[in-house]
C-alpha cells in the first residue's frame, strides 16, 4: 500500500507568495478576428456589475461596432503620447494604471512592441509589472505570438512572426480559448469585420487559408490543454494529492553560435512540455570560439537569452572535444533526449572523421537523440569589428622570418650537400616548419611548409635547379612537412587560446577572492563599496557605479569609477527602477534598453540594499553569459557585504539599546532607593513639627531638622552626580585650572562630611611632600577624593581606619585611599567605575553607583588614570589615581595668582 503523498513545503511557500502577485487571465485564439477582445470585455463588465473596481489600461477596438459597444461604460486610462521621429505614437500609461491601482486592468495584444523610449521594450514586461504588484490583468494573445510556436508558425502560414511572449509569463496564467468555426472565420474577413477590403483579400491568399487557420486552431488547443494540464499536476503537487507522476524526463538542446540555436530551443521546449520534462540548454565554449565576430556572440547572447525566457536551465561550460563535453553533461544531469541541429556544409576534415553529430549518435548510448534539419540562416559579415587575434601572423614579420630563415637553411645545405645528404638535409628544411607553426600558427605553419618544400625541391633534389622530381617517393615527405606544419599550428594555436582563457579565467577567480578577503572583516561600508568598484572596473573593462538607499529609501551615489562623474539623471531613473522591481534594467535588457548602462539590483537574504551599475567599453549589443555571470558574482558578493554590515550596525544598535535599558534600569532602581529614603525622612520631620510642634522641645526640634537638612543633602549630592555625569559624557565639563596645595585638597575633602561621621574614624595622611604645588582644577579633584573617601566609609566599619597615601615622583602625583572593609571580588574588580554599577554587599548600602564613574571621568579628564585593587597585607580595598605633574614656573607667587593653601 502507498503511503499518501507528503505537501512539498517548497512548492507549498512559492504557491502562497504567487497568491501575493496579481493573477494573469489570458483570452488566447488561433488568429486575428475569433473574438479575443469581445469575450474579454464582456467578462469585464460582468466584474464591474460586481462592483469590482476595473479600468481599460489599452484595449484595441479595431473600429468593430460591437465592441465599441462594449466598451461604453468601461473606465479608461487616457493613453500616454509618445513623439518618435517626429510622430507623437500612444501607449499605455503604466504610471497612472500604478498610480490608481485598480483590481483589474484590461491590456490587449500583449505581445505588441512599444514605443521607443517607453519603460519596457514589449507590453507583457508592462503587464508583469502590473501583476508582481498584485494587480489583476486580463489581456488577448494568438497562437502565434507564443515564442515556443514561432518557428512552427512560420513554417505553416510562410510569416516570421517577430512580435512573441515568452512561455514563462503563460506558466501560471489562466487560459480562456477563444474559438470559432475555420468557416465562420474566413466569413467574418470576407465581411470586412476584421480587416478593410484590401488587407482581408491580401490576408486570405496568404494567412487565413483553411489549412493555415486549422493549423493554428490545433496549436492553440494544444496549448490551452498543456497549460490546463501543467496547472492541475502544480496543484495535486502542492497538495500532496496522489496521482501518476511522470518519469525525470530531461531533455538537453545542443547549441552554438549560430542563429539555427533558436529554432533548437524551441523545438526543445514543445517537446519537453509535451514529455513534462526539464529543459537543459547546453553550450560549449571551444578554443576556436574565441575568434568567433562580435556578431556570432551577439548572436549567442540572444539564443541563451530565449532559453531564459523558456525558463530553461542554461549550462556554458568550456572544453576541446564538443563531443565528450555534450555526453558528459547529459550523464551527469542524467538527460533522456538529446536535440542537435544537422549541419550544412560539412568541413573537409568532418567528411573524414565524422561531424559532431555522427560522433553523438555514435557515442550516445541509451540516449535518444534528436537531429533536427533546417536552414541556418547566414550571419553577415561585420566589416566594422575586427576579429580577435591571438598572434601576429596578419603582418608581414613571421612571411619575412620564413624567408630568411629557408634562405639561411639553403646556404648551408647548399655548400655543405655532399657531407649532409638528402635524409639530413629535409631535416633541415623542417626545422623552420616547426618553428613557424609553434610560433605563429596553422596559417603561417602550412605557407612554411610549402615554401620549404618548393626550396627543398629546386636546390636539393635531382634534377637540381628545376620543380621536377625524379624520384615520386619524395612527394611523401612533402606531404607530411604539410601536415605537421597544419596539426602544430592548429595545436600551437588551440594551446595559446587556451592559456588566455586559463589567464582570463584565473584572473577573474582571483578577482572575486581578493575582493572576499578585502571586504570580510570590514565592517565600514564606503570602503567595500570603493574595494568592489575598483575591482569590479578592472575586471570587466567598463565603468561601475553602485547605489545604496538611504533611510528615505532615496537611491544616492556612494561609489563609482569614471562613470560616477557622468552620471546622468535619466541613468539614475534606471537604476530606481531596478531597485523597486528588484530586476535587471538598461543596456542588454528589455526593460529601458535604451540606458547607457546594465543595472542589476544587489539582493540578499534581508532584502535589496542597492544597485550595481555597469557600463561596458566595447560594442557589445548583449551581455555575454560568461560575462553576465562575473557581474552577477560580483553582485552577490557585493550585496552579502552590505547586508553583513547592515547586521553589524543592527547589532550595535541593539547592543548600544540594550546598554542604554540596562543603564536607565539602574538609574531608576539608584534613585528611587536614594530619593525614597532622605525623602521619607524630610516628610516624618516635617510633618512631625507640623502636627507635633508644641510637644517637642528645642533639643528634639533641631533634631527633626537636622534630619531634613541630611535628606536635603543627600538629595543634592543625588541631583549634582547626575548633573556631573551628564556633562562629563556630553563633553561639556571644562577644567578650571590653578595652582593647589595637595594638603588644602585633602583638608577641604574631609570637611565635606559630618563631623560626627569623621570624629568616629581613624583617618590618617602620609603626604610624601608637603609642600608640593599641583595644577588642577581644585573643585573636581576635591571631588574625587571626596567620593573616594564616601566609598571607604560606605564599605568599612564604623570604628576602622583610612589610610589617605599621597606620593610623587617627578613625572606624576599620586592618591591613594585604603579602608579595612571587606575586599572586592574580582569579578566586579573590573567593572567598579562603570556607571550605576554597585558591588553586592550582604548590608543594605545607599548610593547611585555614579561616585566612581564620576571620579574616573575627572581623573582621565586631567590626563591622569585611576584603579582599584584589593589589600594583600592588611585586608580592605585601595583605589589610587594619579594626575601628570607640570613644571611650576619660575615666577613669584604675587605672579602667579592666588592658590588654595
Amino acid at each position: 500500500m502507498n503511503e499518501k503523498r507528503r505537501v512539498n513545503p517548497d512548492e507549498l511557500l512559492a504557491d502562497i507568495q504567487d497568491q501575493t502577485k496579481g493573477k494573469l487571465t489570458v483570452f488566447l485564439g488561433a488568429a486575428a478576428g475569433v473574438g479575443k477582445t469581445y469575450a474579454m470585455l464582456e467578462v469585464a463588465r460582468e466584474r464591474l456589475s460586481e462592483g469590482i473596481k476595473l479600468v481599460a489600461g489599452w484595449v484595441e477596438p479595431h473600429a468593430r461596432p460591437e465592441t465599441i459597444a462594449l466598451m461604453e461604460g468601461v473606465p479608461k486610462v487616457i493613453p500616454k503620447e509618445i513623439e518618435y521621429h517626429g510622430r507623437v505614437l500612444k501607449e499605455m500609461d503604466l504610471d497612472e494604471i500604478l498610480s490608481i491601482h485598480p483590481e483589474i486592468v484590461l491590456v490587449d495584444e500583449l505581445a505588441h512592441t512599444n514605443v521607443p523610449g517607453s519603460r519596457h521594450l514589449k507590453r507583457y514586461q508592462d503587464v508583469e509589472e502590473l501583476l508582481a504588484v498584485g494587480i489583476h490583468v486580463y489581456t488577448t494573445i494568438n497562437i502565434q505570438h507564443v515564442e515556443s510556436f514561432n518557428d512552427i508558425v512560420a513554417k505553416i502560414t510562410g510569416v516570421t512572426v517577430r512580435e512573441t511572449v515568452p512561455d514563462s509569463i503563460l506558466e501560471n496564467a489562466r487560459i480562456h480559448l477563444i474559438d470559432i468555426p475555420t468557416e465562420a472565420l474566413i466569413q467574418r474577413l470576407e465581411e470586412g469585420k476584421i480587416y478593410v477590403p484590401n488587407q482581408a483579400k491580401h490576408a486570405l491568399d496568404k494567412f487565413f487559408r483553411p489549412g493555415n487557420i486549422n493549423a493554428l486552431r490545433e496549436l492553440s488547443m494544444r496549448f490551452a490543454a498543456q497549460r490546463v494540464d501543467r496547472q492541475l499536476e502544480s496543484y495535486m503537487r502542492v497538495h500532496g494529492i496522489e496521482g501518476p507522476w511522470p518519469a525525470g524526463e530531461r531533455v538537453m538542446v545542443c547549441i552554438s553560435t549560430s542563429p539555427f540555436g533558436e529554432r533548437l530551443i524551441r523545438m526543445g521546449k514543445r517537446i519537453a512540455e509535451g514529455m513534462k520534462a526539464e529543459l537543459l540548454v547546453v553550450y560549449i565554449d571551444t578554443p576556436s570560439n574565441y575568434l568567433k565576430q562580435q556578431m556570432q556572440k551577439d548572436q549567442l547572447a540572444k539564443s541563451l537569452h530565449l532559453a531564459q525566457e523558456l525558463n530553461a536551465e542554461i549550462i556554458s561550460l568550456s572544453g576541446n572535444d564538443v563531443v565528450e563535453e555534450l555526453l558528459e553533461v547529459a550523464q551527469k544531469r542524467n538527460a533522456t533526449q538529446i536535440i542537435i541541429g544537422k549541419p550544412g556544409n560539412l568541413k573537409l576534415r568532418d567528411r573524414f572523421t565524422g561531424s559532431i553529430v555522427e560522433k553523438v549518435l555514435r557515442q550516445s548510448q541509451n540516449i535518444s537523440v534528436h537531429v533536427i534539419p533546417g536552414d541556418v540562416p547566414k550571419i553577415k559579415q561585420d566589416h566594422e569589428l575586427k576579429k580577435i587575434r591571438l598572434n601576429k601572423a596578419n603582418n608581414l614579420i613571421p612571411y619575412v622570418t620564413t624567408f630568411v630563415s629557408l634562405a639561411v637553411i639553403t646556404v648551408l645545405a647548399w655548400l655543405g650537400s655532399s657531407e649532409l645528404g638528402l635524409v639530413n638535409t629535409a631535416m633541415l628544411y623542417l626545422l623552420p616548419v616547426l618553428l613557424s607553426a609553434g610560433r605563429y600558427g596553422k596559417k603561417v605553419g602550412v605557407f612554411t611548409a610549402i615554401v620549404s618544400i618548393i626550396t627543398y625541391d629546386f636546390f636539393t633534389i635531382p634534377p637540381v635547379l628545376t620543380f621536377t622530381v625524379a624520384d615520386l617517393r619524395y612527394l611523401i615527405s612533402f606531404g607530411i612537412m604539410i601536415l605537421i606544419g597544419y596539426y602544430l599550428g592548429n595545436l600551437s594555436t588551440r594551446l595559446r587560446i587556451q592559456i588566455m582563457n586559463s589567464r582570463q579565467r584565473e584572473s577573474q577567480t582571483a578577482a572575486l577572492y581578493s575582493l572576499s578577503r578585502e571586504i570580510a572583516a570590514v565592517s565600514e561600508l564606503d570602503f567595500v563599496l570603493e574595494s568592489v568598484v575598483k575591482k569590479v572596473s578592472d575586471i570587466i573593462q567598463g565603468d561601475v557605479v553602485i547605489l545604496v538607499p538611504e533611510k528615505n529609501g532615496q537611491l544616492v551615489l556612494r561609489a563609482s569609477s569614471n562613470m560616477g562623474s557622468t552620471f546622468e539623471e535619466n541613468e539614475r531613473a534606471v537604476a530606481a527602477w531596478a531597485f523597486q522591481n528588484k530586476q535587471i534594467a538598461g543596456k542588454g535588457t528589455d526593460t529601458l534598453g535604451g540606458a547607457k548602462g546594465f543595472y542589476l539590483p544587489l539582493v540578499s537574504e534581508q532584502g535589496i540594499c542597492g544597485v550595481l551599475g555597469v557600463q561596458l567599453k566595447n560594442t557589445e549589443r548583449y551581455i555575454l553569459s560568461e560575462k553576465r555571470n562575473l557581474i552577477d558574482a560580483f553582485a552577490s558578493l557585493t550585496a552579502l557585504a552590505i547586508a553583513r554590515i547592515s547586521l553589524v550596525e543592527r547589532a550595535r544598535e541593539a547592543q548600544l539599546l540594550s546598554e542604554s535599558e540596562k543603564l536607565r534600569t539602574a538609574l531608576l532602581n539608584s534613585i528611587s532607593h536614594d530619593l525614597r529614603t532622605p525623602l521619607a525622612s524630610m516628610i516624618g520631620a516635617i510633618t512631625s513639627l507640623l502636627e507635633n510642634d508644641n510637644l517637642f522641645d528645642a533639643s528634639s526640634r533641631q533634631a527633626l531638622l537636622q534630619t531634613i537638612k541630611i535628606g536635603a543633602m543627600r538629595m543634592n549630592k543625588l541631583v549634582n552626580n547626575l548633573l556631573d555625569m551628564a556633562r562629563l559624557e556630553s563633553d561639556m565639563l571644562k577644567l578650571n585650572k590653578e595652582w593647589c596645595s595637595i594638603n588644602e585638597i585633602i583638608k577641604e575633602s574631609i570637611k565635606y562630611f559630618d563631623e560626627g561621621l569623621v570624629n568616629k574614624r581613624q583617618i590618617v595622611c602620609e603626604i610624601s611632600n608637603k609642600d608640593l604645588l599641583i595644577n588642577v582644577d581644585f573643585v573636581l579633584i576635591r571631588q574625587v577624593l571626596t567620593n573616594l573617601l564616601d566609598n571607604a566609609m560606605k564599605y568599612s566599619k564604623p570604628d576602622s581606619q583610612i589610610l589617605i597615601n599621597v606620593r610623587n615622583n617627578e613625572k606624576q602625583v599620586e592618591f591613594s585611599v585604603h579602608d579595612q572593609g571587606v575586599p572586592i571580588p574580582s569579578e566586579d574588580l573590573e567593572h567598579i567605575f562603570d556607571k550605576f554599577y554597585r558591588v553586592r554587599s550582604p548590608r543594605q548600602i545607599s548610593g547611585t553607583g555614579l561616585g566612581l564613574a564620576i571620579s574616573k571621568g575627572i581623573v582621565e579628564l586631567h590626563g591622569g588614570s585611576i584603579r582599584a585593587e584589593n589589600s594583600l597585607d592588611n585586608g580592605g580595598v585601595t583605589i589610587s589615581f594619579s594626575i601628570p605633574l607640570t613644571e611650576i614656573p619660575t615666577n613669584t607667587p604675587e605672579e602667579i595668582g592666588d592658590y588654595h593653601e
